[in-house]
């Protein structure tokens, strides 16, 4: 039986304390590039109790240097994102350190997935430490593309066959998706109402493509889809 998919809520590290208890499954922390959230973050950790996911501000340049300062002040093994193939050489060795899980994204193209598994990988990071972010929301770029690369995906890592052979090592990974990401850049996004509506449908699509992490912004959204287990 297929584990059930598992729901991260991102919030803003400054604006994270009065969300704590809100259902998840995993409580995702996300930083900008003001370096007074460190201090910050030092003092919500200890009030934290459920699984924790890190997301650095985006910036690649200033990512490099924060994600590592930030593993550093980590009291437990957590999801440590996001790496890519321009910053993951400053972000792996910490995150082996600390024994974290790392995202690794790519633009959807399952060979470019590959190649940075086996990229962080020869660096030494396990693989089982691996989360693949195929870096679509579920909208934007079409579902029909998105979802034919997470299931491809899905397919070449899984086992196969009569003979029980063995699936693609580099590509037997969970796969995690930031479906509010894509929808958060349309014009629809800016009302209230209907940006929550859009998060809930791109999330339902990528969980019916195959994702075993999806990250929502929205604590609504939560509970409507563990309603679609």
């Amino acid at each position: 039986m297929k584990d059930k998919v598992k729901y991260i809520l991102e919030l803003h590290v400054n604006e994270a304390e009065k969300d704590l208890d809100k259902d998840c499954d995993i409580l995702g922390l996300k930083f900008t590039e003001d370096k007074d959230e460190i201090e910050a973050f030092k003092k919500l950790l200890p009030h934290i109790e459920k699984p924790l996911m890190i997301i650095g501000s985006g910036n690649e340049e200033f990512d490099r240097k924060l994600i590592p300062e930030i593993t550093k002040i980590l009291d437990r093994a957590c999801i440590i994102g996001i790496a890519n193939e321009n910053n993951y050489k400053s972000i792996v060795p910490s995150v082996i350190e600390g024994g974290h899980s790392l995202i690794i994204r790519t633009p959807i193209d399952i060979n470019l997935a590959k190649e940075m598994n086996i990229l962080t990988s020869d660096m030494g990071l396990n693989l089982n430490k691996i989360l693949i972010d195929t870096d679509i929301g579920g909208l934007g770029y079409g579902f029909e593309y998105g979802y034919s690369i997470m299931e491809k995906i899905k397919l070449e890592g899984s086992v196969s066959g009569s003979g029980g052979k063995k699936g693609d090592k580099y590509l037997n990974m969970p796969i995690i998706s930031f479906a509010a990401e894509e929808t958060a850049k349309t014009k629809e996004a800016k009302d209230t109402n209907l940006s929550l509506y859009l998060e809930i449908a791109s999330a339902s699509a990528v969980k019916a493509a195959g994702a075993d992490y999806i990250v929502l912004t929205k604590p609504e959204a939560v509970p409507v889809l563990r309603r679609l287990e």
